[in-house]
């Protein structure tokens, strides 16, 4: 129970500093970003879905991002452009946060006691749940190219020839 503990608090302390961070650059940037280079990241669909639900939802919606992958940074950067007040963004922090650091410490421990047993008793098993895993990320990072390559950007329309 203690490395757990440690590694929560440790965990707790990292994910306070970064979606601080984030929120702080958020807010620094303001509109700002908008009008930037940085344009096309803020007007990606994942940051116009995390800014339609924290203007709709609020310090929850920062709460439960970090219980998601990839919506976490997007909400508390749009949380800090959109200037959420500071007494509504901290306690969605805390909350957050503690929740993220708990789950990854706990899951986090476990998957590794997990592999290292299935290393030390079974290796081939487990160099093979590494390959398997590392071909399944090669091929979504190729699959997400592909689809990235094959959809034109919206605002370069292909003039019609008809």
């Amino acid at each position: 129970m203690d490395k757990i503990a440690l590694a929560a608090g440790a965990l707790y302390v990292i994910v306070l500093l970064r979606a601080g961070g984030t929120f702080a650059v958020g807010w620094l940037a303001g509109a700002g970003a908008r009008r930037s280079r940085f344009a096309a990241r803020t007007s990606s669909a994942k940051f116009r879905r995390a800014e339609r639900a924290i203007q709709r939802w609020g310090a929850p919606v920062v709460a439960v991002s970090f219980l998601t992958v990839g919506f976490q940074t997007a909400a508390n950067f749009l949380a800090g452009s959109m200037r959420m007040p500071l007494s509504r963004y901290l306690p969605a922090l805390f909350v957050g946060g503690a929740a993220w650091a708990l789950i990854y410490a706990t899951v986090g421990f476990g998957v590794l006691k997990g592999l290292g047993r299935l290393f030390a008793e079974q290796t081939a098993f487990g160099v093979a749940g590494v390959v398997v895993l590392l071909l399944a990320v090669g091929g979504s990072v190729a699959c997400r190219r592909r689809r990235a390559v094959a959809v034109p950007p919206s605002g370069d329309a292909v003039p019609d020839k008809s």
